[in-house]
């Protein structure tokens, strides 16, 4: 069961989560990365808004991401995975998304902020 990390904010608490995720090229080039906002870096990723490795390689399809309540933890999985031979990646990409889909185009909506209001409020 995942914990959720919250924030009072008025009279709604907001879930802030974490993600690690890797995006690929059209080649398969990966970068494995960490966020708060999955929507916002990916769209990032995609318009080309973010220098360096990512533009250079034209790294811009979502094909794995994993879902953190505390960003220790999701930082700590983005350096281990980080630290994996390539083989190794493909394998955990192809465990959820095996023909390596744009998971941003086809497959779900990211919701990095859920409100929780009390009754009332």
């Amino acid at each position: 069961m995942m914990m959720e990390a919250r924030v009072r904010s008025t009279s709604c608490w907001i879930v802030r989560t974490c993600y690690v995720y890797i995006m690929a090229s059209r080649s398969r080039v990966l970068y494995t990365g960490v966020t708060n906002d999955l929507a916002r870096r990916v769209n990032e990723h995609k318009r080309g808004l973010v220098s360096g490795f990512t533009r250079k390689y034209r790294i811009t399809r979502p094909v794995y991401f994993e879902e953190f309540a505390d960003i220790r933890d999701a930082i700590a999985r983005e350096k281990e995975i980080k630290g994996w031979k390539r083989l190794r990646k493909i394998s955990l990409i192809e465990s959820r998304n095996p023909t390596w889909e744009d998971l941003a185009e086809n497959r779900f909506s990211f919701f990095p902020l859920t409100p929780f209001c009390k009754a009332g409020a």
